[in-house]
């Protein structure tokens, strides 16, 4: 559960290859692409731009590189060359990396086109609820600081958090302990030290916190249809607070091994 230096070190390269991913599709145009496009745009930069390893592909049995998640989809969207990205979509990527023995794992939720603002909102206020969790990453802090954190500021919004995933531990495997849910109570759970690395990653809902899981085995859906929308960062307890080693160089200032807010 908890890296050496070394360990650590080969982890920060994942991560930052793998944000390298989201930065070439932040230029992308997704309106009018199929997910499977996606998908194999985003396999041949892994492979061949980065010389690295799509983890997801062959885990548990998954065939793809990312998972998609459009609209109502929750997580663990399948792609799909009949499914077409469209004006107004959100769509949440989550992708996988492996580097070194090591993996790093992110998802963004996109704004493709002219999105109407209900939707920005609930994509707004994930990526703050991914940042609070983030932000009470601290050595000696607790498993229940971060759930908290994130189930806060998402209800003074309106919206609800899916308890039935979280975040997980991630190393050498994709999914390593603790688990790390997205509601909890503060200084309760496992506490935090230096040298855990784990995803912190809020599924927030429009309606009820709600899902059901398609005939496909895959596809994670809101109960009621609405909306949801995700963000996922993996990160380490280091020294003072806590560094996003798939840190985007959008978001430098963020949080990148920066004490935790007040």
């Amino acid at each position: 559960m908890v890296k050496t230096a070394d360990e650590l070190a080969l982890m920060q390269v994942s991560g930052r290859l793998l944000a390298s991913v989201f930065e070439m599709l932040d230029g992308v145009n997704l309106a009018g692409m199929s997910t499977m496009a996606v998908n194999d745009l985003v396999e041949r930069f892994i492979t061949i731009d980065l010389a690295a390893r799509p983890a997801s592909k062959g885990q548990y049995g998954f065939k793809y590189v990312l998972n998609c998640s459009r609209n109502h989809v929750v997580c663990h969207g399948v792609p799909d060359p009949e499914e077409v990205v469209g004006e107004g979509d959100i769509i949440n990527l989550d992708i996988t990396l492996e580097k070194g023995g090591f993996i790093a794992d992110s998802s963004k939720t996109y704004l493709v086109g002219d999105v109407a603002p209900h939707a920005r909102r609930l994509v707004k206020v994930a990526e703050e609820a991914m940042w609070k969790g983030i932000r009470a990453v601290r050595p000696g802090g607790h498993i229940g600081d971060i759930g908290f954190a994130i189930e806060r500021h998402a209800k003074k919004h309106g919206y609800a958090v899916v308890r039935d995933y979280g975040g997980h531990g991630i190393g050498r495997e994709m999914h390593e302990e603790p688990h790390v849910a997205n509601f909890g109570k503060p200084g309760t759970g496992l506490r935090l030290r230096e040298g855990m690395v784990f995803t912190i990653e809020p599924m927030v809902n429009a309606g009820t916190r709600r899902v059901v899981t398609e005939e496909d085995g895959w596809t994670v859906v809101t109960a009621d249809r609405k909306l949801s929308a995700q963000f996922e960062h993996t990160v380490a307890v280091v020294p003072g607070g806590v560094q996003v080693l798939t840190l985007r160089r959008d978001e430098a200032g963020r949080a990148a091994n920066r004490p935790p807010a007040p």
